[in-house]
């Protein structure tokens, strides 16, 4: 029989090579988890031919895009690139999104002349007529506040809200809002598009909106509209917008930059502080922009670029400040 130090020592032999052996067989990564410096991708591939346009990111490093050409809904993990389809359109366009705490995205129709809101969760579908067939629509950007989810339409001087019931409860079709914009308002000629982008003032108080270039401060119970004070800034091409604080940053997509700008509490004012044109992936006509952690996700829309089946399109990611 062996004494209790020999035992010990083998004892303690035997769990040394154990350790050592189990540092060199794990891997650095494994199929289908990174490791952490391949991780979040700057460049995320779409399925061929989806043509985006909106973007929206929720929990999870989970972001949506909709798809132009039929309005099905894919969804990426930003941590990976990897997604799928989770919702197949109507056959009209799905342009801007948000997603809501409880996982709802609430999706312009674009020419359809529709908004839809699509339960990440359960896969429900519900359908709100915002304009109604024949007339000429295109509704394009959509933003959730705590009592509504209002809408913006390009070919009208007009808003439409879905206002939200107790615990969130969606509306009946009756009850859908509609907000013409008065004030300092200018509504282009066709076939020139309009309202676009949309998202709060720092307060909360009221809605900003760029429109053809100009960034207006609308009130939601009137729809009175006026003039931002940019300081001489000018948001040509102007389309989505993100507020994060009192900074805000306007997608212009025919420039392929982002303005940033620091925007009052009441929205009344803002100043051009940065312009971002250096990005950490080809961008093509990006159109529409979320945050996660310190990036920017932007995808590209091509629209100078002829749509077909294996047209490729992808997302964008840069710096919040414009730099790496």
């Amino acid at each position: 029989m062996s004494s209790p130090h020999r035992r010990v020592g083998a004892l303690a032999a035997v769990l040394a090579a154990t350790l050592a052996t189990s540092l060199v067989a794990v891997p650095v990564a494994t199929a289908g988890h990174p490791s952490h410096s391949h991780s979040f991708p700057p460049r995320i591939e779409l399925p061929d031919g989806f043509m985006p346009e909106g973007i929206t990111i929720g929990r999870g490093a989970t972001a949506w895009f909709g798809s132009r050409r039929d309005g099905d809904i894919y969804e990426v993990d930003l941590r990976t690139g990897a997604g799928e389809t989770i919702s197949e359109g109507p056959g009209t366009p799905s342009v801007g999104l948000k997603v809501d705490r409880r996982g709802r995205l609430f999706v312009s129709g674009g020419t359809g002349g529709d908004a839809r809101v699509v339960d990440t969760r359960s896969g429900e579908v519900t359908s709100y007529e915002l304009v109604p067939a024949p007339e000429a629509a295109f509704i394009n950007d959509s933003l959730v506040t705590r009592r509504t989810v209002w809408f913006t339409d390009s070919r009208s001087a007009r808003l439409f809200g879905l206002p939200l019931g107790r615990r969130g409860a969606l509306p009946a079709q009756d009850d859908v809002i509609t907000v013409p914009l008065t004030g300092e308002w200018v509504q282009p000629p066709a076939p020139g598009l309009g309202a676009n982008g949309l998202t709060e003032t720092p307060d909360g108080e009221a809605l900003l909106v760029v429109n053809a270039g100009v960034l207006y401060r609308v009130d939601p119970a009137t729809g009175d509209a006026r003039l931002v004070d940019t300081g001489g800034a000018a948001l040509t091409n102007g389309d989505g917008m993100l507020l994060r604080g009192r900074t805000l940053y306007v997608v212009q997509n025919f420039l392929e930059q982002v303005s940033v700008l620091k925007v009052s509490r009441d929205g009344r004012s803002a100043r051009l502080v940065h312009v971002i044109d250096e990005f950490e992936a080809e961008v093509d006509v990006p159109t529409t922009v979320a945050a996660f952690g310190r990036w920017l996700y932007l995808p590209n829309a091509r629209f100078s670029t002829p749509a077909a089946p294996d047209t490729p399109y992808w997302v964008t990611r840069t710096s919040r400040v414009g730099h790496r």
